[in-house]
């Protein structure tokens, strides 16, 4: 599991459920398709469970297991270090960028 797609996927499903329409709702940015490949790929990971309802049309449902339950708490903390660390990020960026920048 490679990439953003896969990491928003994950932070989607945290609350709890969701439909393939509802990932895309709540992801944005992400093609239908893109959505479907990253899908396929965290399900395949053993990260998301996917349910088939037999009904017509059937309803598919994405829910974290407990492995991606595990990787959903390690992102959040993730999460919370760049938001914590956002102004000192930023502060870097500038000196760098500061430094980085001919004279004139």
């Amino acid at each position: 599991m490679t990439g953003r797609w896969g990491a928003l996927i994950i932070a989607a499903l945290v609350p709890g459920p969701m439909r393939f329409s509802g990932l895309h709702r709540h992801i944005g940015g992400i093609s239908q398709k893109m959505l479907s490949q990253y899908l396929k790929s965290v399900v395949r990971y053993g990260l998301v469970e996917r349910l088939v309802e037999p009904t017509v049309p059937p309803q598919v449902t994405y829910s974290l297991t407990p492995l991606g339950q595990s990787l959903a708490q390690q992102l959040c903390a993730l999460l919370s270090w760049f938001s914590a660390n956002t102004p000192a990020l930023e502060a870097a960026q500038q000196r760098y960028d500061a430094a980085d920048s001919p004279a004139r």
